[in-house]
């Protein structure tokens, strides 16, 4: 089993950046594929990206391709969410999760095996 604690959310302004981090604790932390979702008031959960257990390989939504990347660092069993040229609409409470099929892309809410508990952000226009 695997522990995990998202930080770094807070409000910012439209266009600028923000870096989510999310700490794991338990089981060894490569032993698991991770990602981001985020779910905005009155909206389903949905996904935001994802990395592979070697960091490898990385995989985002069309709405924040280009502004929003993903990493890992084994060593410190963080994961992170840099967010950049940030919109309105990314508001929304940002959630990390683990999957134990560490080599795949974890792209749906039902690859995911634990969450954490979310972290909000919040893009003032």
């Amino acid at each position: 089993q695997v522990q995990l604690v998202e930080s770094g959310g807070g409000l910012v302004q439209a266009g600028g950046s923000r870096r989510l981090s999310c700490a794991a604790s338990g089981r060894t932390f490569s032993y698991y594929a991770m990602g981001w979702f985020r779910q905005a008031p009155g909206k389903e959960r949905e996904f935001v990206a994802a990395i592979t257990w070697s960091g490898g390989s990385t995989y985002y939504a069309d709405s924040v391709k280009g502004r929003f990347t993903i990493s890992r660092d084994n060593a410190k069993t963080t994961v992170y969410l840099q967010m950049n040229s940030l919109k309105p609409e990314d508001t929304a409470v940002y959630y990390c999760a683990a999957d134990r099929d560490r080599a795949r892309m974890m792209m749906t809410e039902k690859q995911a095996d634990y969450w954490g508990q979310g972290t909000q952000v919040t893009v003032s226009s």
